[in-house]
């Protein structure tokens, strides 16, 4: 319909006074191309670096249609949603030349007008090259707030829009109605949790377990998360401590017509968060870094032609795949079956010898950090389609390429883990043995920051397995973990260890808490609890007749908890033996005391 006879039709429509000066104000806006652009920063909370930004379009100053909600609303009331979308994502381009090649630039688009054939015929596609942008740096952002009546069609027409090379985030998840069913359909790369959920975090347990959810379905779902406005300290450490990947918001940066850094102590204080959590998390070899079992594979840039690629291949014949990189940045994958398919066709050969292969690659592949767990990458990798179950894992470290991962590998990695974890773990309490309780001290040692280690014994242990049997001497041992464990939980302590390091002997290592209530409180609960291992006559008397070590009977009291408690405060401490020296001596103030007790060191 021409456009003279289209603006025709809406103004003979009956539209009030107030509606026809909204109408009115979006023409002009239309037509004088009035909008302003500014852009707000999308942060790692890993590091504090800048991983992209995101165009925010604002009406012109001081009008009724300055707020972007106002515009936008103005807009699909009036059917003119394409036309103002597709004019702030042109100004938005026109402002790229100072934004660094690395960073990703996030696109606000209606599913309104996703199944537009001006959208569908790559409106964005062509503006591109203009701008010198490329299509892998930018992401639709879709609002979650808007319904979408035919999923099937709509993930089609985003599974076109990937295939090339754009990326999907779902913006505003948790504040609209379609709810996960939008996520489940469209299977986004990433995910935006609207403000409402991260407001206040830090006070509500609630928000709190919903992010934990997010987090955990987006380490088996491969879907990074972003967290929108944060606007304090508490609720950025909060997002920090859950393990969210990416955040923005006022506190971070505001949106700015400029492309801004973050402030200089919040990059400080994300980079001291993440270094407190490093140090208080215990990671069992269950959790080591996938890159200290990368195979170091060389990349290949996305230029490379088919003819080199298969010449790589037939000399190196046991590889199955290739990284390929934009200078040293990983963007795709290609595996050989795929290759070698694509070259079987009628006029592959022709096609690919001779030209770049980046057509060919996996824009999706996997790829993860080099500190990234064993058991994440694990989830991960099983999550993905079947058809790429099997393809490579890429690692890098520090955004740059670093090596691959098999599947072969990781599955051998984790049985051989899981073997080893069992061989050093009590069997009885399944607590942590000698080898990873060695491994922590050595940890809390290097960390030089304060701490306590708490040694457990029980006395009189060995008579009660004589007159009761070991059976019932068991039940101790597994009672007495479970006091230990229990208690530390109670007492909310982010940062502890608790070993069984065999017998009658445990271990606890600790931070920063208050030794004497909590020697007390586990020594109360044990004093109680153990009465119920012993005959009602035995209770009364308060001992049992047993033989001692010559064989001579004598009277053994009820068995009682000693805790020697050895903390850093003081001295050199420079391995685990030196720890174990100084709770020997205090383990025999203890043994002095005929009853359950503590002793500090």
């Amino acid at each position: 319909m021409p456009a003279v006879l289209y603006n025709q039709l809406i103004k003979n429509q009956n539209y009030s006074q107030n509606e026809q000066n909204i109408l009115n104000a979006l023409e002009e806006i239309l037509i004088t191309r009035d909008v302003k652009t500014v852009f707000q920063p999308i942060v790692s909370l890993l590091d504090g670096n800048i991983f992209g930004y995101e165009a925010l379009s604002r009406g012109p100053q001081g009008s009724m249609l300055e707020r972007p909600d106002n515009l936008f609303a103005a807009a699909e009331k009036f059917n003119k949603l394409w036309e103002l979308e597709f004019l702030c994502r042109s100004k938005a381009f026109t402002r790229l030349k100072g934004l660094a090649k690395d960073k990703m630039l996030f696109i606000n688009v209606d599913p309104n007008i996703i199944n537009d054939e001006r959208f569908k015929k790559g409106a964005t596609l062509e503006m591109l090259p203009t701008y010198d942008i490329d299509v892998s740096n930018i992401i639709f952002e879709i609002t979650e707030k808007n319904s979408i009546d035919d999923y099937k069609s709509f993930r089609k027409v985003l599974d076109h829009y990937t295939s090339q090379g754009y990326k999907i985030a779902i913006d505003d998840t948790g504040s609209g109605y379609s709810g996960l069913k939008l996520l489940a359909e469209t299977r986004p790369q990433f995910i935006k949790i609207d403000m409402d959920l991260v407001r206040n975090i830090d006070k509500d347990v609630l928000k709190q377990a919903l992010m934990k959810a997010f987090q955990e379905f987006s380490i088996v779902t491969n879907m990074k998360i972003i967290a929108e406005g944060i606007e304090t300290i508490d609720e950025l450490n909060t997002l920090i401590q859950i393990g969210i990947t990416y955040g923005q918001g006022y506190l971070l940066q505001r949106p700015a017509p400029e492309f801004l850094e973050i402030n200089p102590l919040i990059k400080d204080n994300i980079l001291q968060k993440n270094k407190e959590k490093k140090q208080e998390a215990f990671h069992t070899p269950l959790t080591m870094p996938i890159g200290e079992i990368s195979r170091r594979d060389p990349g290949f840039p996305e230029q490379v032609t088919g003819c080199t690629v298969l010449d790589y291949f037939s000399k190196n014949p046991n590889l199955m795949g290739i990284p390929l990189l934009q200078g040293d940045v990983p963007v795709g994958l290609l595996m050989k079956n795929k290759f070698l398919a694509h070259l079987a066709t009628q006029y592959g050969v022709a096609v690919y010898m001779n030209r770049s292969v980046g057509s060919l690659m996996d824009n999706n592949a996997l790829i993860v950090d080099y500190d990234m767990p064993l058991e994440q990458v694990s989830k991960l990798a099983i999550a993905r389609y079947e058809d790429s179950l099997y393809d490579y894992i890429i690692v890098t470290q520090k955004g740059k390429y670093y090596g691959v991962i098999t599947v072969r590998q990781l599955l051998e990695k984790t049985t051989q883990l899981e073997i080893n974890r069992a061989k050093h773990s009590n069997p009885l309490s399944g607590l942590p043995g000698n080898i990873l309780i060695e491994e922590k001290l050595h940890q809390v040692i290097e960390s030089e920051e304060p701490y306590s280690v708490l040694y457990f014994d029980l006395d009189n242990f060995k008579a009660y397995n004589d007159i009761y049997g070991f059976d019932n001497g068991d039940k101790i041992l597994c009672m007495t973990a479970q006091i230990i464990q229990s208690q530390l939980k109670d007492a909310k302590m982010t940062d502890v260890f608790v070993g069984h390091i065999g017998g009658d002997d445990f271990i606890a290592v600790l931070r920063n808490v208050d030794i004497v209530s909590l020697c007390q409180t586990i020594i109360d609960y044990f004093d109680v609890r153990i009465r119920g291992f012993y005959t009602e006559i035995d209770q009364k008397l308060g001992y049992i007749v047993a033989k001692n070590r010559h064989g001579v009977e004598e009277n053994f009291p009820i068995v009682s908890l000693s805790i020697a408690v050895v903390t850093s405060s003081g001295k050199k401490i420079r391995n685990p033996a030196d720890i174990g020296e100084a709770a020997s001596a205090v383990k025999k103030k203890c043994k002095l005391v005929w009853r359950s007790c503590y002793c500090i060191d």
